[in-house]
């Protein structure tokens, strides 16, 4: 895992609820890309959520940001999200998982 990204969605008022779903919903389609190495939705503040997943190269990044998940968010963006997604390419510098 050496590519990442870390996409930070601040929910419109009254849609906290609906993105949290949205974003937990799209753990399947996640699952089916086979250049996603891992995959986390989480919850930053009661407006503030994000996705958090990593690649082991910029191929995997490149074919997960043209995917369904990113499809589907930018299509309900308008209607969920305050604002427009922050989308930021990171570089994994160490990790550390249990087995």
């Amino acid at each position: 895992m050496k590519c990442g990204l870390l996409v930070r969605l601040k929910a419109k008022s009254g849609k906290e609820l609906a993105v949290e779903k949205f974003i937990t919903g799209a753990l399947p389609l996640a699952v089916e890309e086979p250049k996603t190495t891992t995959w986390y939705a989480i919850k930053i503040d009661s407006v503030t959520f994000g996705i958090f997943d990593t690649f082991p190269d910029e191929e995997g990044r490149d074919a997960h940001l043209g995917g369904k998940i990113a499809e589907a968010l930018m299509a309900q963006a308008p209607e969920l999200l305050d604002e427009e997604p922050v989308i930021e390419k990171i570089d994994v510098l160490a990790v550390k998982m249990a087995t």
